[in-house]
């Protein structure tokens, strides 16, 4: 398949998320060419790379969704389509506006206005975890037509990954910081900014998050190049891996809890 094939395919499955994964691609291009010109600095970076970070991972999410939605043979898609382009557009204007200001867009609560900012991202993602939880109950009972068993269980547990990430978001929101044992910025990795000095929460909420990417793609191969060996052979692969990675992810949120680094470099 093409890209132009398949960009075609993803506006034929969900018209609404792949536009609005075109929009914040726009986006990034656009926060990328004036992300040079600021000087100023929000937890010891350019204001600029926390929306641009969140643009990529947006789009990969609501191009990804819109793919899995085509499968599905229910109305409950256009809400899902719908409210998950409501979500994120709201959650960039937020995330924006804030990073124009020059001021943090989570965990801040300095004023009346910034509480208000950072509460209605929260609802956001709570509308959009509600969202996910319906997606995974249609994948359950609404198929269009056939899956190959090791793609579709790959599609469910990556979207039961994704809602395990939800959860460990919730718990950056009560800890009102995403960095344990030192107030967040100071030394990170390049780009992500994941602490070198500390535990750091985002890690495994990131590793959640794309599970939705990895698990499907890894059934789908199981399904193309092992096609010789038995289907529960092949499920019981994808849900081993499944396994392995929530262990992986558990053990990096475990470790970030205990203000313990992923790559300790200091």
């Amino acid at each position: 398949m093409t890209a132009r094939e398949f960009f075609g395919e993803l506006y034929r499955r969900d018209r609404v998320l792949a536009l609005t994964g075109w929009g914040t691609a726009a986006l990034f291009v656009a926060l990328l060419a004036v992300a040079p010109f600021d000087s100023r600095t929000v937890t010891g970076l350019n204001p600029w790379v926390k929306p641009l970070k969140f643009c990529l991972s947006i789009t990969a999410y609501v191009w990804t969704l819109a793919w899995f939605l085509g499968h599905l043979r229910t109305r409950w898609t256009r809400l899902v389509g719908w409210g998950t382009s409501l979500v994120f557009v709201v959650e960039m204007a937020c995330i924006v506006s804030q990073a124009a200001r020059g001021v943090a867009s989570h965990f801040n609560v300095a004023t009346p206005y910034d509480e208000a900012v950072f509460s209605l991202m929260g609802l956001m993602i709570t509308f959009n975890t509600l969202l996910v939880a319906v997606t995974l109950a249609l994948f359950f009972a609404r198929l269009r037509g056939p899956l190959a068993p090791a793609y579709l269980w790959g599609i469910r547990a990556g979207l039961v990954l994704f809602i395990l990430g939800s959860l460990e978001g919730a718990v950056m929101g009560m800890n009102m910081a995403h960095t344990v044992g030192a107030p967040d910025g100071g030394p990170g990795l390049p780009f992500v900014n994941w602490s070198t000095r500390a535990g750091d929460l985002r890690i495994a909420h990131f590793l959640s998050f794309h599970a939705l990417q990895l698990l499907p793609l890894a059934g789908y191969a199981l399904s193309k190049y092992k096609s010789d060996w038995p289907r529960q052979r092949q499920v019981a692969c994808v849900l081993a891996l499944a396994l392995l990675y929530a262990a992986g992810v558990a053990l990096v949120f475990l470790r970030a809890l205990g203000g313990r680094p992923l790559l300790s470099l200091g």
